[in-house]
């Protein structure tokens, strides 16, 4: 398993509950970060905020949902590829959103992989626990991050 802190930015708490649960049942031990907003997410990723005090390494993937209060996820992603520090680092996009647009958009700033949401309960585990195995077990993450920013 690929040691390391993964950051959730997802403000629907059911859906945090279960991508939880479900990482907690396939045995993923990795320290999981929650964040709420767009805003918290950027302040993690960039140690400002109530994060300022306190470097922290980068998280090994990013899973983000893109309807966030504050800062969306589409911006956060964008603000990760637009910064040498933060650019190589995983994104997942979670989502509800069928909008093609949306769907383009990502790709377009670089993400690495666009999930969406299924409505089902067990269709959602099956997708979080896909995602586990894959970002944290079979994936190989980029070296440390540059320190200079772009």
């Amino acid at each position: 398993m690929t040691e390391g802190t993964i950051l959730l930015a997802e403000d629907n708490r059911d859906d945090e509950a279960l991508i939880l649960r479900t990482l907690r049942n396939r045995h993923i031990a990795n320290e999981i970060v929650v964040v709420r907003d767009g805003v918290e997410a950027l302040d993690y990723l960039f140690s400002t905020g109530q994060y300022e005090d306190k470097p922290l390494p980068h998280p090994i993937v990013v899973l983000l949902d893109i309807k966030m209060p504050k800062i969306t996820g589409i911006e956060v992603l964008e603000r990760i590829r637009a910064d040498r520090r933060t650019r190589k680092i995983p994104v997942v996009m979670l989502t509800s959103s069928l909008e093609n647009q949306d769907l383009t958009r990502c790709y377009e700033l670089g993400v690495n992989s666009y999930v969406r949401k299924p409505v089902d309960f067990s269709e959602f585990s099956d997708a979080v626990e896909q995602l586990g195995l894959y970002w944290l077990l079979i994936n190989q993450p980029p070296g440390p991050p540059d320190s200079e920013s772009a």
